[in-house]
């Protein structure tokens, strides 16, 4: 495949208004009722790019910034950031909006990891991506990083000689106590 499209073909934004229905105990919106709505924009924003069905590969980066209100107007932003051979990165942005004063703050950023999948349920490749602004291209680069970021800590994770011993000096700062049986 060695079709292109820009990042505005598949940008998609939702709103929803906050219902009593949505909240926690302490009456604010739930954080899984957001991520919720943060994979479906996720996956419709993937599905438009690759014209294909697509799951959920990874989750990165979910900051609750600022608490959602019941009433309160959230409005989620997705575009694909950037794009592997079978994967998409979508960045969401959430922002709510007090429908009454007009207050608009940043609740959450984040980034979904989404593989397009044919009917067998195979990968398949997606298109390209037409990066046509500076902010564009940004988010790629800084997509590009944090997949990097992520290999390298996790072949730090999986290495063989990985031994608690070797970062033991780290908790020294922190509030933790360590009582080990005897080894």
């Amino acid at each position: 495949m060695s079709n292109f499209k820009t990042v505005d073909a598949s940008r998609i934004s939702i709103s929803e208004l906050m219902q009593p229905s949505h909240s926690n105990f302490n009456g604010k919106i739930h954080g899984g009722y957001i991520l919720n709505l943060m994979d479906q924009i996720a996956f419709a924003c993937a599905s438009k790019h690759s014209e294909t069905y697509c799951v959920t590969a990874s989750v990165d980066t979910v900051d609750f910034l600022k608490p959602i209100e019941i009433g309160e107007l959230v409005t989620m932003k997705a575009s694909v950031n950037f794009v592997g051979n079978t994967s998409m990165v979508i960045g969401i942005r959430v922002i709510a909006e007090n429908i009454r004063t007009g207050e608009v703050k940043h609740c959450n950023s984040s980034y979904f990891t989404m593989v397009a999948k044919d009917d067998d349920g195979k990968s398949v490749e997606v298109p390209g991506l037409i990066l046509n602004d500076q902010q564009e291209i940004k988010r790629f680069l800084k997509a590009l990083k944090r997949i990097e970021t992520k290999h390298l800590r996790q072949e730090e994770f999986d290495n063989e000689d990985f031994s608690h011993k070797t970062y033991l000096h780290i908790l020294d700062n922190y509030k933790v106590k360590i009582e080990l049986p005897n080894e």
